[in-house]
């Protein structure tokens, strides 16, 4: 979403801009998330060295990022520097940009299938991207995590929507899924059971080569939590089945009983 009016970027950060006119002595810019405030490029800042001519460097309707020299709010100016933003710095303020306007579109589509308003959908993106940070990161953190929302606090049918799009369209660079097992084992060595299944629930499920980790918590007897992280949910629901499947013959063998729950 569009920064309000009246907010300006501060000197040193790195925005995105398009080009709205070129003169000889440099380039006038909108800058997309500043309420398409303007800024200007002088030709000496547009690249490194001698610029013959400044059309050959940038042309209307492109699309750039751009350093933020100088902000003058009482000329309502801003002074930018295309040289001063390294090819790494560059990619990933544009890397940004797309995400950002990724994730408005997919809170458009949101909005549109549990029919917000305008304002609703408004409302709600300014909620996430004051839990998350930005938009982008909510439905990233849902495509990992599927619980990010209500351990947020986030309720209400929209969330199953917004994380079905999440799982769809963003590729995160892990994922985490959770489940339970009760178990139960009535012996003096149950103790020792216990920890024997949980142990080769972890390693049967744990892949170091294909960064698949599983790891058990203790939740409050008889209830154990299990955590998987892995690098997609096809690995993560691999892990999930070999560390049950691995897990509660050990229990079960052993006179007691286990109950998996993958939530």
């Amino acid at each position: 979403m569009s920064a309000e009016n009246d907010d300006w970027p501060e000197e040193g950060e790195i925005v995105v801009c398009v080009i709205t006119e070129v003169k000889k002595n440099g380039a006038y810019a909108s800058l997309d998330n500043y309420g398409d405030k303007e800024g200007f490029i002088f030709v000496g800042e547009i690249a490194a060295g001698w610029v013959k001519n400044i059309r050959g460097f940038v042309r209307k309707g492109q699309r750039l990022a751009a350093k933020v020299m100088k902000v003058k709010k009482d000329r309502k100016t801003v002074e930018l520097s295309l040289k001063s933003v390294s090819e790494e710095r560059r990619r990933e303020a544009m890397q940004k940009w797309k995400n950002e306007n990724r994730a408005t579109q997919l809170l458009g589509i949101v909005g549109d299938r549990v029919k917000w308003s305008e304002s609703e959908t408004s409302d709600m993106s300014k909620e996430l991207v004051e839990s998350f940070g930005d938009l982008y990161t909510a439905f990233e953190e849902c495509a990992i995590d599927g619980a990010a929302l209500k351990d947020l606090g986030f309720k209400g049918d929209w969330c199953k929507v917004f994380i079905e799009l999440a799982v769809e369209n963003i590729i995160p660079p892990f994922v985490n899924i959770r489940g339970f097992f009760e178990i139960q084992v009535v012996s003096e060595d149950g103790i020792e059971i216990i920890r024997e299944a949980l142990s080769a629930a972890e390693e049967a499920g744990t892949d170091a080569k294909e960064e698949t980790i599983v790891t058990c918590h203790y939740d409050g007897a008889p209830r154990y939590r299990i955590e998987i992280r892995a690098p997609d949910y096809k690995s993560a629901e691999n892990a999930w089945r070999a560390a049950e499947s691995s897990a509660i013959p050990v229990v079960t063998s052993a006179g007691g009983t286990a109950v998996a729950e993958r939530v």
